[in-house]
């Protein structure tokens, strides 16, 4: 029902933090709603904010949470008291944890990889997830900065498992890193506040969006 077709880009909106902001995101097409859950991030989403959007939404679109380095145990109570359906792990996390992740929460995996070269890309064929994440490297930040990277550098990737980048997607720009990256699926997070962190100011897709 919500897989990804080979030859269609599917669009998850990260940094979801608000009832409203999810409402239209998936008014809009989203096929995955993304509510970052590490504590270290500015566009961090409450588990009990992400539990309602969860509720109202999954039925008709993926719910993923974000972690970076979590444990077994913090993955697991989230996916469970949250109603996840994707988990993606942004930090260091290796292969045998990615498998223990699907295997206690039932949900799929997407592993992150932050971008210098090919061998990053490469490194990604150890991972047998459901999904791999091409992200940018910002020294010092574990993602989401809105920082594009050389979206060619995405074709290195061999392994047999859908690609989703991310980086620095806008309304003008998202056209050719699909073009140069040929991924299965951009994400787009809001970049435009109300308020402070994790607001949105207005229905996302709008001028200034990372993608993945």
């Amino acid at each position: 029902m919500w897989g990804v077709e080979a030859t269609t880009p599917k669009i998850k909106f990260c940094g979801i933090t608000d009832p409203a902001d999810a409402e239209a995101a998936v008014n809009a097409g989203a096929w995955a709603l993304g509510m970052i859950l590490w504590p270290g991030s500015p566009r961090r989403c409450s588990p009990v904010v992400a539990a309602q959007i969860a509720a109202a939404h999954r039925r008709h679109v993926q719910i993923a949470g974000v972690f970076v380095n979590p444990t077994l145990e913090q993955v697991a109570r989230a996916a469970d008291e949250i109603g996840l359906t994707l988990v993606q792990l942004h930090g260091d996390e290796g292969p045998v944890f990615c498998g223990e992740v699907a295997r206690r929460t039932g949900c799929r995996v997407i592993k992150a990889a932050r971008v210098r070269s090919r061998a990053d890309i490469q490194a990604l064929s150890a991972f047998h997830t459901d999904f791999h994440l091409l992200d940018s490297y910002v020294d010092g930040v574990a993602g989401g900065t809105g920082v594009t990277f050389a979206w060619d550098l995405a074709r290195a990737h061999g392994a047999d498992v859908p690609v989703i980048l991310s980086g620095g997607l806008n309304a003008g720009n998202v056209a050719d890193a699909i073009a140069a990256a040929r991924p299965q699926g951009p994400r787009q997070a809001r970049r435009l506040r109300r308020g402070g962190a994790g607001h949105g100011a207005g229905p996302p897709g709008g001028r200034s969006v990372t993608a993945r």
